[in-house]
């Protein structure tokens, strides 16, 4: 279990945000196969080896073919009928049941159903870059970019429910540069959008 600089334990939970349409796809991304388990169940899995809880799943385009088949009692899933209105409204909803789920809770981390590579160190070192630094925001950095998985305190739980269409949680990390850190995720600028993204994907298998 991580502390905070107090030494007290650090209420993290995480939220997944799957609600997306893969329209560059034409498929649901959340459910191609990788390694013998779906995109969706791999960042799941990583997930849950951490001792963040709750672990938040937010869906929206095909819920009920994508929930079917990631039924487990470890995690929530939130269905977000606003889905459409973009990536701000997943967040909001992720976070307002978390808040509602464990009104003590210190921390979520954000991330994405299509990071392949992503493992429950990636999670664990956000927390830990953020023990050791104090900052409140950090950010996994691959590809010259910062990006998801990310870790917010709750300070920032204002502005994440205050975001707003096809806006992510980018904005935010834009606007505290001097609150921000970040940790290194190799690989993870590797995520599925197209056709193509997934072949190659299998072909490194």
């Amino acid at each position: 279990m991580f502390t905070n600089q107090n030494n007290q334990a650090l209420k993290t939970g995480i939220i997944i945000l799957a609600a997306g349409s893969s329209s560059r796809l034409g498929r649901p991304k959340q459910l191609l196969d990788y390694k013998g388990k779906t995109l969706l169940q791999t960042v799941i899995n990583e997930a849950l080896e951490t001792n963040c809880t709750p672990v938040i799943v937010v869906l929206g385009a095909n819920a009920k073919e994508i929930a079917s088949q990631h039924d487990n009692d470890r995690i929530s899933i939130v269905i977000n009928d606003s889905w459409e209105n973009g990536m701000a409204s997943s967040i909001v909803a992720g976070l307002s049941a978390m808040i509602k789920t464990d009104s003590e809770i210190d921390s979520i981390i954000i991330a994405v159903a299509d990071q392949a590579f992503i493992k429950m160190s990636n999670f664990n070192n956000l927390i830990e870059k953020h023990t050791a630094t104090g900052k409140n925001i950090i950010a996994s950095a691959y590809d010259e970019t910062i990006g998801t998985p990310v870790f917010f305190k709750k300070d920032y739980f204002e502005e994440l429910l205050a975001l707003s269409g096809t806006e992510g949680a980018k904005k935010i990390l834009k606007q505290y540069p001097q609150d921000l850190e970040t940790v290194v995720f190799e690989r993870g600028g590797i995520d599925i959008d197209t056709e193509t993204d997934y072949n190659h994907l299998i072909s490194q298998q």
